[in-house]
């Protein structure tokens, strides 16, 4: 899947974040949310970057008994904030597919 990264031009030069490292914010702020977990992060996750844009498509798997559509907003919303405060990109969108269920042990 595609991870692209992020460079932001500053006065004394450029600093770039790699796609590698928006990846574990996105992973990082999807699994802040209770009973959600990214879901391969390597496969499930796609980064696209372009002109200052950011859009992210991820898979969770979701805890059994959550409520799936309040746990995927609870992930777009956590995503966001994140890359937001984070990257100074503008989330163009947070897509989550709740790809498995898992059972609490």
């Amino acid at each position: 899947m595609r991870q692209d990264g992020h460079t932001i031009p500053t006065d004394a030069g450029s600093i770039r974040i790699e796609g590698e490292a928006l990846a574990g914010i996105i992973v990082t702020a999807a699994e802040l949310v209770d009973g959600a977990r990214a879901r391969r992060p390597k496969r499930g996750l796609e980064v696209v970057v372009e002109n200052g844009r950011i859009r992210v498509d991820l898979e969770v798997a979701a805890r059994y008994g959550a409520v799936l559509p309040e746990l995927g907003e609870a992930v777009q919303r956590r995503v966001t904030e994140a890359l937001e405060l984070s990257s100074g990109l503008n989330v163009a969108a947070v897509d989550v597919s709740i790809a498995e269920l898992e059972h609490s042990h």
